[in-house]
């Protein structure tokens, strides 16, 4: 494992500090069944879906940053008061597991459990050429084999978000049969616009001039690049805690922008965007934002911003960059 894992006691502490203060029935004070998802993507697709028919929460606050996530004891007592809680189920979310362990199974032999990465085929993180890889883990020096790691950003591709959709509607529609007509009505309406969302990338992948994409910046879109046949060279990989590349990454990348004449260089939302504005300064590439839509800002989760809205409008912005 790449990421460090510190206050792994704290956290059962904490655990069960907060199951001891939580209310199993207060969930249901207003008639609704309580749905809890750790990030944007799940909360997001469960919204269309539900929409205001659940008690619906995402933890990872808006514009935090969530390979950096650790949960307080409300967020604990939020899982264990759900009727259904989501996760992705990767490096990010160890946490999970180390939280649903510690649940006593009075509180979880009724809560419908989703791990998202089991409703895909998933891939392995890979580093291409050029790309920065983190320092070797110290187990590694032990000769400890250890499980491969597995890409967690399953939604970036449109047609992984149709399958997560289909299993999440069966499990609202097991929780709280009473709405199940609808919540199908609404997983319908939501798949035929995920499968347009599909055929417009398509149509942007199958009629462009080039087929690589530059990120300036960490790169969470290997399901979205295997998807529509696009290759890439990035900084760092999707999962990364790196921020700041070496000056040979930089220079790679500076270099495999000017040999393909690439018109566009990526960085990805909450990014400072530091190495995405030196390499567009050195190479004269626009500096475009691809949203991956792991996280997004307050301003736009108040105002109510979709996964859908943030993938539309990287319709347009591939489209550039692939001309």
């Amino acid at each position: 494992m790449k990421r460090v894992y510190i206050l792994a006691a704290l956290f059962i502490c904490i655990c069960s500090f907060a199951f001891a203060t939580g209310n199993k029935d207060a969930k249901r004070a207003n008639g609704k069944i309580t749905v809890t998802a750790t990030i944007f993507p799940p909360y997001d697709f469960t919204r269309a879906i539900a929409g205001d028919t659940v008690n619906l929460k995402m933890l990872l606050p808006p514009g935090a940053e969530s390979h950096s996530f650790e949960p307080t004891p409300r967020d604990i007592t939020a899982i264990q008061n759900s009727d259904i809680f989501m996760y992705i189920g990767g490096e990010s979310d160890v946490w999970v597991d180390r939280i649903l362990d510690s649940i006593d199974t009075k509180y979880t032999k009724n809560m419908k459990i989703i791990r998202l990465m089991d409703t895909v085929d998933v891939v392995e993180e890979e580093i291409v050429e050029g790309m920065e890889e983190e320092e070797e883990d110290p187990l590694l020096a032990l000769d400890i084999e250890l499980e491969p790691e597995y890409d967690e950003h399953i939604w970036t591709a449109p047609q992984n978000v149709v399958r997560m959709v289909r299993v999440i509607t069966d499990a609202l529609c097991e929780k709280d049969a009473a709405n199940a007509g609808s919540y199908r009505q609404n997983a319908a309406a939501y798949t035929a616009k995920l499968n347009d969302l599909d055929a417009a990338f398509q149509r942007v992948a199958g009629n462009a001039n080039r087929k690589t994409i530059v990120f300036g910046d960490r790169f969470p879109f290997r399901y979205f690049a295997d998807a529509y046949g696009l290759s890439y060279f990035a900084a760092f990989p999707g999962c990364s805690t790196e921020t700041e590349p070496s000056a040979a990454t930089v220079a790679f990348l500076i270099d495999k922008v000017k040999a393909e004449n690439i018109p566009v260089i990526f960085h990805i939302e909450l990014s400072n965007e530091k190495m995405a504005d030196a390499i567009a300064e050195e190479t004269g590439a626009k500096k475009r934002l691809l949203h991956a839509a792991h996280n997004i800002s307050k301003r736009d989760f108040d105002v109510g911003v979709t996964y859908l809205d943030l993938m539309t409008r990287n319709v347009d912005t591939l489209r550039e960059a692939l001309q």
